[in-house]
């Protein structure tokens, strides 16, 4: 890596340690990520089916619809971790900056 540039991680990895404590703790957030995913799921849902339609019309993806999208599938997938039961490390409930790479 060069230097100043953000390192890294791999996003499911084992952890040995659970805390017992976070098993209870979890259970809140699963629903509140739970109705944030739902609502954001459907706001991309709407994203997708407005993005054929553009496509099929201009034979063009928009940018907006596809950030859209995009960010959806991010966020799924960042908090995924922690739903599966593989991590304690809490995400944040609110869709942030996140940004997945896939290896070459």
């Amino acid at each position: 890596m060069t230097q100043g540039s953000p390192s890294l991680g791999q996003l499911f990895t084992f952890e040995q340690d659970a805390g017992r404590l976070e098993l209870l703790i979890r259970i809140v957030y699963w629903i509140l990520i739970g109705i944030v995913l739902w609502v954001y799921g459907i706001i991309a849902f709407i994203c997708l089916f407005i993005q054929w339609f553009h496509i099929l019309i201009l034979g063009r993806r928009n940018e907006t619809l596809s950030s859209l999208a995009k960010g959806y599938l991010e966020y799924l997938v960042h908090v995924m971790p922690y739903m599966y039961f593989m991590t304690d490390t809490r995400p944040d409930i609110l869709p942030g900056s996140v940004r997945i790479y896939e290896e070459a």
